[in-house]
């Protein structure tokens, strides 16, 4: 009958969950089956390798399964951790939970029998006054596991089974693992149960286990002493040829001090020869492990060939997701790796590029200067190298068949984009001259106190670009110039010319002793790990497609993003345009360079124009030049025979394709802009000076043109040298940024010991507050990130 049953609950595993499942869980479910790769024996090197983990074991602590009174269990938690694993399940992995929480379940429900037992009896010899004086008794942890340990499977098993997920039960102690033959039925066990997909819930038989014996840790590679539920998943994992091990606590990972304490840093990833670098606080109070047996157990496990990641299961913004962002190689705890990186990990490299950065920015202008040419020398005194390199890119790219025409060409580099870059970075170091250290306002608050406004560098930027290489010396000279430091991540179709262009970079910045200000990501670092990096970072620029920018504006974590995630830009033909600029701005705005941000993806047309010349002219001239035309709702309405309808009218192509749409009125273009635009670039054609100037007052984008293409919204043609990319945002730097949109400022006061209370109305001070006309002069006053 029980066979029966289990095979029952195996078969309504197959079934859809995606009707059970919350939304964040939505797209994980619709993913095709989990691929068979097991391959036991050998740990991941890298997070990203766990995707491919198959055998998956839970291990969840006390802190995680019981409340913070120690009454109970975290019921919202649990079935948010019983939601995850059921979704790993639905995939086809094999899931196990080694869980905690029957002594504190059985705790609970042991306290509610005695007081109600108490209560009962007092009422009946001693009347309802005495009732006060009830006090309960300390509660024998073995007592509370019987007591709790049906409760705690009946709660799994209703959990799962709103899942169509079956578990089973089982119970160990260290019997079970040293006596040969028990071991040998328990493993025959598990895996039957893991065979018919259900899920094994264990824990050690609290009710019956002896007390734990002091200094009985880990004894070598076969012997591990089951004393807590640390060493239990350690244990299982390595018997069952694990492929990852999460074991979920009250802390998020291992760090090199006890938390809390004031220099104490999350450690990313964990090597065996890392132990002597940290010191463990108290265990947690609900546990009989603490964080030193829980880097015990990990370190057997991964000598045992299973991967182990230690991450915070009680936090209500990750437990929902916590187990499904590990599997999918997300940065999220600690991870335990035998393979230690040659390089330094990139939160080194960001303290590195921090502390080198801040001696970039007490450098005179005119070394900073010398760096930025020396490196457009480099340019082109290597340009066999780079080019040699960007071969092998364009090469590996034009095999793999994943890039378009148009990211090739982004791809490639010539001879004559070396040289070009070169002039550009020359002009740079022109620029830079003035800018770090500017007086931008000087104020003499009083007699003998001067305050001054000045230009710093932001701090640690992050710049992520594809497909760009161009984009590497560029980004930098603009950093080296505002004296910022920088953290370079860009696509690995670029590998090789982005690893040459920042060897160059590196020799130049040495000149002057500041070589670790750029750094450049080439770790198996996602994107959006980076962007939880707030507290290192303080500015994140993406340069690529809207997709990227988007991803990364929704990654960011406390982290500014400057960038626009679409370029939806309009030109608005008026009814008093004149027919050769209107006809050769909408070809320039749009056939120029399609793929361009700024390039014109909506036509709106003011309904006088329809049947006109001009009006033929312009749809004459995008067939010429073979753009796909697609009929917003209201021009579709007056064509009796009309392109296709645009599906939305929040569209960027990025090709030879545009909507064509029909206003009433310029008030009525300013409102469709509004509305369906992104705040990018957006153009009136007219000879209309009223018109135009309202039309520019009025519509809220980051560049707003009269007689222009659209194309010119670029730093270059700005005259700023060069540009880190296009912000859409309303603060900071907005349009085209440049070296100028790299800087922010300070205030710096000086007195001769002057204190507020001279200025109180006892005081003899009075406040002049007398601007002091000074701007082009620079400050020596240090800078500071």
């Amino acid at each position: 009958m029980m066979l029966q049953r289990l095979a029952l609950c195996s078969s309504l595993r197959s079934r859809s969950l995606q009707a059970n499942v919350c939304p964040h869980f939505a797209r994980a479910v619709s993913q095709t089956k989990f691929p068979v790769t097991h391959s036991p024996g050998k740990s991941a090197a890298h997070r990203s390798e766990l995707r491919q983990a198959k055998r998956i074991v839970v291990k969840l602590g006390s802190a995680v399964v019981t409340r913070g009174d120690e009454c109970g269990l975290a019921l919202g938690r649990l079935a948010s951790i019983v939601e995850q694993v059921a979704v790993l399940q639905n995939q086809g992995r094999e899931m196990m939970i080694v869980t905690s929480g029957a002594v504190a379940f059985g705790r609970q429900r042991l306290r509610h029998e005695i007081l109600l037992s108490q209560s009962v009896r007092q009422a009946l010899h001693s009347g309802q006054n005495q009732l006060k004086e009830m006090s309960l008794p300390v509660l024998e942890a073995r007592a509370c596991a019987a007591a709790g340990q049906s409760g705690l499977m009946a709660l799994y098993e209703a959990m799962f089974t709103q899942y169509s997920t079956c578990t089973a039960q089982i119970l160990v102690t260290n019997l079970d693992f040293h006596d040969e033959q028990k071991r040998r039925n328990l493993n025959s066990t598990l895996h039957e149960l893991l065979r018919m997909n259900i899920v094994p819930i264990i824990n050690t038989n609290d009710a019956v286990v002896p007390p734990p014996v002091p200094n009985s840790d880990l004894q070598g590679v076969n012997v591990i002493h089951i004393k807590d539920n640390d060493s239990l998943a350690a244990r299982l994992a390595v018997e069952m040829k694990a492929d990852l091990l999460i074991a979920l606590s009250d802390v998020e990972g291992l760090y090199d001090s006890p938390p809390g304490t004031d220099d104490a840093k999350l450690i990313d990833i964990f090597y065996p020869g890392d132990q002597q670098s940290i010191r463990y606080g108290s265990k947690s109070k609900v546990g009989i492990g603490g964080m030193e047996a829980k880097v015990k157990s990990a370190l057997w496990a991964l000598q045992g060939g299973t991967s182990v990641v230690i991450a915070n299961g009680t936090d209500p913004k990750v437990t929902g997701h916590v187990i499904t962002d590990i599997v999918e190689g997300k940065k999220v705890g600690t991870f335990f790796s035998e393979v230690k990186p040659a390089g330094p990990t990139v939160e080194q490299q960001t303290e590195m590029a921090r502390q080198a950065g801040r001696t970039l920015a007490t450098l005179h202008p005119d070394e900073r200067g010398e760096i930025i040419c020396r490196l457009a020398d480099l340019l082109t005194e290597k340009k066999d190298e780079i080019l040699s390199a960007n071969k092998r890119d364009m090469e590996t790219a034009a095999s793999s068949g994943r890039l378009s025409q148009p990211l090739l060409a982004r791809l490639s580099l010539s001879t004559s984009k070396l040289n070009s870059l070169a002039i550009g970075l020359r002009q740079i170091a022109v620029s830079s001259r003035d800018s770090v250290g500017q007086v931008l306002r000087r104020t003499r608050v009083a007699n003998n106190l001067e305050l001054e406004q000045i230009t710093v560098p932001i701090g640690v930027l992050l710049v992520i670009f594809e497909s760009r290489p161009d984009c590497l010396p560029q980004v930098s000279a603009l950093a080296i110039a505002s004296g910022n430091a920088l953290l370079l991540k860009g696509g690995k179709e670029a590998a090789n010319t982005n690893r040459i262009l920042h060897q160059l970079t590196q020799e130049a910045l040495s000149i002057h002793g500041v070589k670790d200000a750029i750094q450049l990501v080439s770790t198996r670092e996602e994107v959006e790990d980076l962007c939880r990096l707030d507290k290192m970072i303080d500015l994140i620029i993406p340069r690529g497609s809207s997709q990227l920018v988007r991803d990364i504006q929704r990654a960011a974590k406390g982290i500014p993003v400057l960038g626009h995630s679409e370029g939806i830009c309009h030109v608005y033909i008026d009814s008093e345009a004149c027919i050769e600029k209107a006809i050769d701005i909408i070809k320039d705005s749009k056939c120029d360079y399609p793929a361009a941000c700024n390039a014109m993806e909506t036509l709106l047309l003011h309904r006088d124009l329809l049947r006109t010349p001009l009006f033929d002219q312009i749809i004459d001239m995008l067939r010429v030049e073979q753009v796909k035309i697609h009929a917003g709702p209201r021009f579709a309405s007056y064509l009796t025979f009309s392109p296709s309808e645009v599906k939305s009218l929040r569209t960027e192509y990025g090709d030879l394709e545009c909507c064509i749409e029909v206003v009433d009125s310029m008030q009525d273009a300013v409102d469709h802009i509004h509305k369906y635009g992104s705040s990018h670039t957006d153009v009136i054609v007219t000879d209309n000076e009223n018109t135009a100037e309202q039309f520019m007052q009025q519509v809220d984008s980051a560049c707003v043109f009269w007689n222009a293409s659209s194309r010119f919204a670029d730093g270059y043609r700005f005259g700023l040298g060069a540009e880190v990319g296009i912000s859409t945002a309303r603060i900071h730097a907005r349009g085209p940024v440049g070296l100028e949109g790299l800087l922010t400022t300070k205030w710096v006061l000086r007195g001769e010991g002057h204190t507020v209370a001279e200025f109180s109305e006892a005081g003899s001070m009075k406040y002049l507050h007398e601007n002091i006309p000074s701007v082009t002069e620079r400050s020596n006053t240090g800078t500071v990130m």
